[in-house]
């Protein structure tokens, strides 16, 4: 079982299937790493299961292995799911409840990333954030909702990811892996968030560039995303204290 889930969370089957296939552009792959994700997620929460030093191990490897990837990466479609990869050491080394909910909440704040490459795909014509690298976004819904995702997964507090991941160090029984493993993502999570921020939201505006804000329904879908983190900002902070 252990395993198992090793397979769903750190993006074995994307680095030895999905990676290869040509039939799958980073839109699918992104769906599908995700809802591996979810389904370990899932099955982590009705069986038990012991996670050993060896797995913990090859899932940090896989993880470094990704913070590269994404650190190459201008595709919003790409950095999301190279995301999912980098933090599967936690859901591999955290208590199941903290596990649980720090992976829920990635998922929820990819969510938003996920949309916003769509609304880049849409008008811009592809989610490559370097096709207008160094530009202001005129736009100011987009740039705030970003800015707010990019903060989260970079284990700004307090947002919800470093409140479950402080929740977890006070929780956790720690070892010399342990502070490895935490040490190497934190960094790793906030390098990666970081250098997006001033390939699309801070810089120079271009007045030849047309910019398309949210439509309204777009901007009540990532009200509600913030909202659920907020939610989960305080279940993180309550597990903090507790």
């Amino acid at each position: 079982m252990s395993i198992i889930l090793l397979i769903l969370a750190a993006g074995v089957p994307y680095y030895l299937i999905l990676e290869k296939s040509k039939k799958l552009n980073n839109e699918k792959i992104f769906l599908i790493s995700g809802f591996l994700l979810l389904s370990a997620i899932v099955i982590s929460s009705f069986v038990a299961s012991e996670y050993s030093n060896q797995l913990v191990v090859i899932s940090l490897l896989s993880a470094i292995f990704s913070i590269y990837k994404a650190s190459k990466t201008t595709n919003f479609y790409k950095f999301g799911y190279y995301l999912l990869f980098i933090n599967a050491p936690f859901f591999m080394l955290f208590i199941r409840e903290q596990g649980v909910l720090y992976s829920l909440s990635l998922l929820i704040t990819l969510s938003g990333i996920y949309s916003i490459a769509k609304h880049y795909d849409k008008y811009y014509g592809s989610a490559n954030y370097h096709g207008i690298s160094g530009t202001t976004l005129a736009t100011p819904y987009v740039g705030v909702f970003l800015t707010v995702y990019l903060i989260t997964l970079a284990l700004y507090p307090p947002f919800p990811n470093a409140l479950f991941l402080l929740s977890s160090m006070i929780k956790e029984e720690t070892t010399l892996l342990w502070y490895i493993v935490v040490v190497v993502l934190f960094l790793g999570n906030f390098m990666v968030a970081m250098r997006v921020i001033p390939k699309t939201v801070f810089g120079t505006p271009n007045t030849n560039l047309h910019y398309v804000d949210f439509t309204s329904k777009e901007k009540m879908m990532h009200f509600v995303i913030i909202i659920i983190l907020l939610v989960l900002s305080i279940i993180g902070f309550k597990g903090a204290i507790a």
